[in-house]
């Protein structure tokens, strides 16, 4: 078969699987899509900034031009809005591309890159997309455990991600673990430091990452517009890097993978201070109903510092399929060597409600 000559580590390849959509399960179980409450993928339960819709329907009679495959204003404005340097920002087709791209410039068959386990699926997947070796290092209280990442360095690794917060689990790295590890990871090791959630985190626990890439220039930081932003649905993020590693990244980035849509409308998300701090504040209040109610129930969770939450609970797979059926969709985490947990998206104080409603009434169902 033709399939046979695809290279081995490609054939193995586990698929990404994302959260269910709405639409699917209404044709699965026949429900009404509008009853569907969806807290599966840390989206953001406001929506997308007003500022953003507004610019993308303004540029709609456009879309019959190519974007501008530099990005030249959203450079601009991430530039002044960050201060870093046009030449240290690389765009992408949310972080997804761009932690695609560290991996497509930096890692070949017979090098290594390290990451945690509970982490990101897309670390393998990119890791073994190129033909590299995944190192999965065991996590410790379902974060990473950076020592540990470190001792597994090798001289042929390249590469070692680290989320903080983390997907799935919400942990948090401090700043002094952070710094302590970039002054001891190899100076022929590529950091890439994922940041899609810091956003959530209030100002005191956000990290000192912009300021460490000038430091550090093995330092790349990846964040996103698709969470807080709530901007999933258009697909752009961005690398921060020094000039050299950034220009590597350009040189194996596709042209036009951001659209023009997600220019603008990322463009005018990043000034609309509002609603970042409605949806911070919606997101410290739908958390904290979330973990009364949980621990209402008696359930065991982990502390997170992003926008949802893992909890444990027994036959998880079997409380996944009940919650469906009440018209739920959470997360099964399986796939990241959690078995026993579901992940909770937080969402309106209604959609938080539902969920704990039905968690409830399936959990009497035993």
């Amino acid at each position: 078969m033709i399939c046979d000559l695809a290279p081995d580590y490609v054939r193995t390849i586990a698929p990404y699987q994302p959260g269910k959509p709405i639409a699917e399960l209404a044709r699965e179980l026949g429900l009404a899509p509008q009853n569907i409450v969806k807290l599966a993928s840390n989206e953001n339960p406001l929506g997308a900034s007003p500022l953003a819709l507004a610019a993308a329907e303004q540029a709609l009679p456009d879309i019959a031009r190519y974007p501008d495959g530099s990005g030249y204003i959203l450079k601009t404005a991430l530039s002044a809005k960050l201060g870093v340097d046009v030449a240290q920002i690389v765009l992408g087709n949310g972080s997804n591309d761009v932690l695609e791209l560290a991996a497509r410039a930096f890692l070949r068959p017979g090098f290594s890159a390290v990451y945690a386990q509970h982490a990101f699926a897309v670390y393998p997947l990119v890791t073994q997309a190129i033909g590299a070796k995944g190192i999965c290092v065991p996590a410790c209280d379902f974060g990473h455990d950076l020592d540990g990442m470190l001792a597994a360095v090798t001289a042929d690794t390249r590469m070692v991600f680290i989320a903080n917060p983390n997907n799935p689990t919400g942990t948090l790295l401090s700043n002094a673990a952070l710094l302590a590890f970039l002054e001891q990871v190899p100076q022929h090791v590529l950091v890439v430091l994922d940041e899609a959630y810091g956003e959530y985190l209030p100002e005191t626990l956000r990290s000192d990452s912009l300021a460490w890439l000038s430091r550090f220039p093995n330092l790349v930081v990846t964040r996103t517009f698709s969470k807080a932003y709530g901007l999933a649905g258009l697909r752009v993020g961005y690398a921060l890097a020094d000039p050299g590693v950034a220009s590597m990244l350009e040189r194996v980035r596709q042209a036009f993978n951001v659209n023009s849509l997600a220019l603008v409308a990322a463009m005018a998300a990043l000034e609309d201070t509002d609603f970042i701090e409605r949806s911070y504040a919606a997101n410290r209040l739908g958390m904290t109903q979330l973990v009364q109610g949980l621990n209402l129930l008696g359930i065991q969770h982990i502390p997170s510092f992003a926008n949802f939450l893992a909890f444990r609970i027994g036959n998880a797979t079997a409380m996944y399929r009940r919650l469906l059926e009440q018209g739920v969709i959470v997360r099964p985490i399986g796939a990241y060597d959690m078995p026993d947990h579901l992940r909770v998206s937080v969402g309106l104080a209604s959609e938080n409600h539902r969920f704990l409603q039905a968690l409830e009434d399936v959990m009497g169902k035993d």
